[in-house]
């Protein structure tokens, strides 16, 4: 018998023996309060000279779990503690061996090595009490879990789909609730007849607030194989921060933020932010303005900058003049798959750094937090302006003035501008177009007003009047927060695709005219388009990393959505879904050939391509770096490095990868 196995069965013989309570723990196998004194052998506090930290640890990363820690937990006789235990130095052939002894799936309910709830209480003694078992956000619309309150239903309800903030606060609350298995939406949102069950949401989440908790918890992970997802704020296309069965690391109260003056790191000598992994765009850009400086971020007020935005990649209004988010990273603190507490950077586990920045979230570690750069406080202009058919705008009108904005992606990328606009059918013949907002860093009103005047004019010449709205603003916080609401929520009737369009298409006229043709024949067709005019390849240049390389050679980044009721047929919702895929999708994909580009964060969930699509030739050295830090399989996520080993058991629509179903190897 395996040594994991013997553990496992002694952890089962102890359980029978003992139940242990919310309030006690074991110790020398004897039931005691759970106190102070008993949790706290379980946290060392470690300071940044003992670690290759290049900025001071925030509280909660100074507390950690370490082999003296073990040590002293099991001289106290603390039941199981070698559930908890680091793995040996020979990682690669140990986590080969525990492939074998676990087999082919993660641990489910179901299982005969699923934990005991008593062993859930003794990680939860571990953790500080930080372990939540998970009930869904809607639950309480439903007599399901027992806490039916129409009141509270009543809010959910009409706060679901336009306030992300609500979602963002709760442990386990995801966009993408689609491919959840949609198993506990308010009823307003689903079919007659609607229940609630936990589906594809993680059975437990860790409210995270110390590495301690993190190592614990990836520990107890691996030793027993379960899943583990990652939560942030649960913006996200793909799913990547749920999973059924599984153990969820919840790092969105991780808002640490210190301002560095002088932060010197490799190269760079200059201001800089340190963020912890919860920090959201709202809470960088207020640390920012109050250091009177100016950060990298997302255009999304809720969205965790130090989280999966960064590790995607991150576009921003500040590309065209600053590059990705992921440009912007000097270090990162990060808990590997074994457990360790290292910093990531030029100096110290430099692959590791090259793969953190782009390679995507939930993937390679669970990062604690980001250094990243910091500007000068800048100026903006913003303008917006819209027009649709009808009386005074005929169709061709329309698509006529559009196709000149168009023709001068080129042009305002390289004034450094960004420009955030969408394209919708409103009925049958009837289209409209909306500038929300195109944003000038370091523009005043005059130069814009100069930078568009040929466009503007051309617009009259075509028949189209708009009324242009230019606002200037002295600093970059008031510019954002004027120009992006809060973002909205997502539906279990929606799925989306994107691509990144390249350059070299607006430098062909009849590469152009096809592009073009494409985005308006999805709209014609009913496709929904949010696009961004965009450059991430910076004049002061970027560094290498694992960005995708098609972010450096494009000039549009757009997003199609297709929509269908709540209380559509199966066959409809699929006859929408596969269009947008089989169709639509790749047809975007045709012309922007030989130039594979999409972004991995804003994707279609279906995109089997996905190696070259999100990474490019980035991929074969990102894969070797995955194996090299997580060869026990530790971290999954859909269309992660590495998932192509992984599949899951069940589909929704018949061929969407369902959370909701048990995860397995290929």
């Amino acid at each position: 018998m395996s040594s994991l196995r013997k553990a496992v069965v002694a952890t089962l013989l102890v359980h029978v023996l003992h139940f242990v309570r919310a309030e006690t723990i074991l110790v020398n196998n004897v039931i005691v309060p759970a106190d102070e004194s008993t949790i706290a052998p379980a946290v060392a506090k470690v300071g940044a000279q003992e670690s290759n930290a290049t900025a001071d640890l925030f509280e909660g990363e100074t507390l950690q779990l370490t082999d003296a820690v073990l040590a002293n937990l099991t001289n106290l006789q603390l039941s199981n503690v070698t559930l908890f235990s680091f793995p040996d130095n020979s990682t690669t052939t140990e986590a080969l061996a525990k492939r074998t002894s676990l087999g082919g799936c993660k641990t489910y309910p179901t299982d005969p090595y699923w934990p005991f709830p008593t062993t859930w209480a003794l990680l939860n003694f571990l953790l500080g009490g930080a372990l939540i078992q998970t009930v869904p956000y809607a639950a309480s619309c439903y007599d399901s879990f027992g806490n039916y309150n129409a009141t509270k239903c009543a809010f959910i309800t009409n706060n679901w789909i336009n306030a992300s903030i609500y979602h963002t606060e709760d442990p386990t609350s995801v966009n993408a609730v689609l491919f959840q298995g949609a198993t506990c939406m308010p009823p307003g949102f689903v079919p007659s007849g609607g229940n609630c069950t936990l589906g594809g949401y993680p059975v437990y989440a860790v409210d995270v607030r110390n590495v301690a908790q993190i190592q614990l918890a990836l520990n107890f992970a691996r030793n027993l194989n379960l899943r583990v997802v990652i939560k942030n704020t649960g913006h996200d296309f793909s799913a990547k921060s749920v999973g059924m069965g599984a153990l969820s690391l919840w790092t969105h109260n991780l808002k640490q933020i210190q301002f560095f003056q002088n932060y010197r790191q490799g190269r760079y000598r200059g201001p800089a932010l340190k963020l912890g992994a919860g920090v959201q765009a709202f809470e960088a850009y207020e640390a920012a303005r109050n250091n009177n400086v100016t950060v990298v971020g997302g255009e999304g007020r809720t969205v965790g900058v130090a989280g999966g935005y960064i590790l995607g990649g991150g576009h921003s209004p500040l590309s065209s003049i600053y590059g990705m988010g992921a440009d912007q990273v000097l270090s990162m603190e990060v808990v590997l798959a074994d457990g360790r507490f290292v910093t990531a950077s030029e100096n110290s586990y430099p692959d590791l750094f090259w793969a953190l920045r782009g390679g995507g979230g939930s993937t390679f570690g669970v990062v604690t937090s980001v250094v990243v750069k910091a500007y000068p406080k800048i100026k903006v202009t913003t303008m917006t302006y819209a027009f649709a058919t009808g009386p005074t705008v005929s169709i061709n009108q329309f698509w006529d003035a559009l196709r000149a904005y168009f023709e001068g992606f080129i042009i305002y990328t390289e004034a450094g501008n960004y420009e955030y606009f969408r394209i919708s059918k409103v009925a049958e013949g009837q289209y409209a177009t909306d500038m929300g907002p195109w944003f000038a860093p370091n523009m005043t009103k005059a130069e814009l007003e100069t930078l568009v005047a040929p466009l503007l004019a051309r617009f009259k010449e075509i028949g189209v009047e708009v009324n242009p709205v230019y606002t200037e603003y002295d600093d970059y916080y008031d510019a954002w927060y004027a120009s992006f609401p809060v973002e909205p929520w997502g539906s279990n009737a929606i799925r989306q695709a994107s691509r990144l369009f390249p350059k070299a298409n607006w430098q062909n006229p009849s590469k152009l005219n096809a592009t073009f043709d494409v985005i308006k024949n999805v709209v014609e067709e009913g496709a929904y388009i949010v696009a961004f005019n965009i450059a991430a390849a910076p004049k002061t240049g970027y560094p290498d990393n694992a960005v995708n390389p098609a972010w450096r050679t494009t000039v549009l980044h757009a997003i199609m959505a297709t929509l269908w009721n709540e209380t559509s047929t199966e066959a409809q919702a699929k006859a929408a879904s596969d269009r947008l895929t089989y169709g639509w999708s790749q047809r975007w994909a045709d012309v922007a050939a030989p130039y594979p580009g999409v972004y991995m964060s804003e994707a279609d969930y279906l995109t089997n391509s996905f190696t070259k699509e999100f990474w490019g030739n980035n991929y074969p050295r990102l894969y070797r770096i995955k194996q090299r830090y997580d060869g026990f399989g530790v971290f999954y996520a859909h269309t992660a490095v590495g998932s192509e080993d992984w599949k899951m058991s069940e589909m929704i629509l018949g061929n969407l990868p369902s959370q909701n179903s048990k995860l397995c190897r290929v």
